[in-house]
């Protein structure tokens, strides 16, 4: 029989499951070098789960206590009538939603910005590690920063609060993180920074990459006065006030400091995988439950299963980056 509606999600170390990532697509326009192989084998549509798939899937886990729902892909902005889709989750905010938002590289934010504020989204992280048209060329492994920095600028017209997620890598963008945060901060954006991580058989050089946020919080220090912020949105940044730019700094640091503890977080994928981990294969076929089955019985009888199952942390290890934690690209499972 399956979990009353409300029956909260709690795994096994007593944390309450209030956030859906899920990704609508594993298609992207771009080939992030840490994030995908230049000639990506993307899946056939009829693995990915469908609309009125992706629909019942969220409703189920809103009924269970999921309150925060994040749409990512691969690009969630690329997959056909995207709007449709979102616009049938924004019918849960204010009915066991809090918040629908979406983490995208921003090529179609220009087109999208405006539509997006229009169906309640709020909120939005854009991914963005260099403002060097040659350096963000090289990474994405496309000629595409106007694009991007189009999008940011209709999302900040649409009143959209961005905020921008930077990879820090040491032989990319090191010398350019106080640059890009002092552009970020003019704009009116918060950036959080993330440690690489270990994830993918197909993404090479990744010990070369690795520049520890430890590191570059010193060096931050030593430019800005910066404080402790409480700001929190669900997610594993730990912020910081810069007192000259008046902006936030988050950090996201999965390797250097294990952020485990608290986590409140699932993933499902487009073809409806649950990771219970980002980090680690525990999870469940969530698809085979939706289409082989009358009832959701089924689906959440799995859902308990996987969630009691999740594990305490992550096995990321700065000593092993080369040596992947998980076969999957971070393109595969949803940022």
């Amino acid at each position: 029989m399956a979990p009353a509606v409300g029956a909260s999600m709690v795994d096994g170390f007593k944390r309450t499951i209030k956030y859906l990532r899920l990704s609508v697509t594993d298609r992207c326009d771009l080939r992030c070098t840490y994030c995908m192989p230049e000639r990506m084998t993307f899946l056939p549509k009829s693995d990915l789960l469908d609309f009125d798939e992706l629909t019942e899937l969220v409703n189920a886990f809103v009924d269970r206590g999921v309150n925060k729902l994040r749409v990512t892909g691969g690009e969630p902005l690329v997959r056909r009538d995207v709007l449709k889709l979102l616009t049938r989750f924004s019918k849960r905010l204010g009915n066991g939603l809090n918040e629908l938002t979406l983490t995208t590289n921003g090529t179609e934010l220009e087109r999208f910005a405006q539509p997006l504020a229009d169906i309640g989204v709020k909120r939005i992280n854009v991914s963005l590690d260099t403002l060097d048209k040659e350096k963000f060329t090289s990474l994405v492994r496309r000629d595409a920063l106007e694009k991007v920095l189009q999008g940011l600028a209709a999302a900040k017209a649409a009143g959209l609060k961005v905020k921008i997620n930077t990879v820090a890598q040491a032989d990319v963008n090191a010398a350019e993180i106080s640059d890009l945060i002092s552009w970020a901060h003019d704009q009116g954006f918060d950036l959080s920074l993330i440690e690489i991580m270990p994830m993918g058989n197909e993404v090479y050089g990744r010990s070369a990459s690795f520049l520890s946020l430890d590191d570059v919080k010193k060096d931050l220090a030593s430019r800005w006065s910066l404080s402790p912020d409480s700001y929190a949105t669900g997610g594993p940044s730990r912020y910081v006030k810069v007192k000259e730019t008046g902006g936030r700094v988050g950090f996201i640091t999965p390797l250097s400091h294990n952020f485990c503890s608290d986590c409140n977080r699932v993933r499902v994928t487009a073809t409806g995988r649950l990771y219970t981990c980002l980090g680690q294969e525990d999870g469940a076929d969530l698809r085979a439950a939706l289409r082989e089955h009358d009832t959701l019985d089924a689906f959440h009888q799995i859902l308990d299963q996987a969630i009691a199952k999740k594990p305490e942390r992550h096995a990321f290890s700065e000593a092993e980056l080369d040596t992947p934690a998980s076969p999957r690209t971070m393109s595969v499972t949803g940022g």
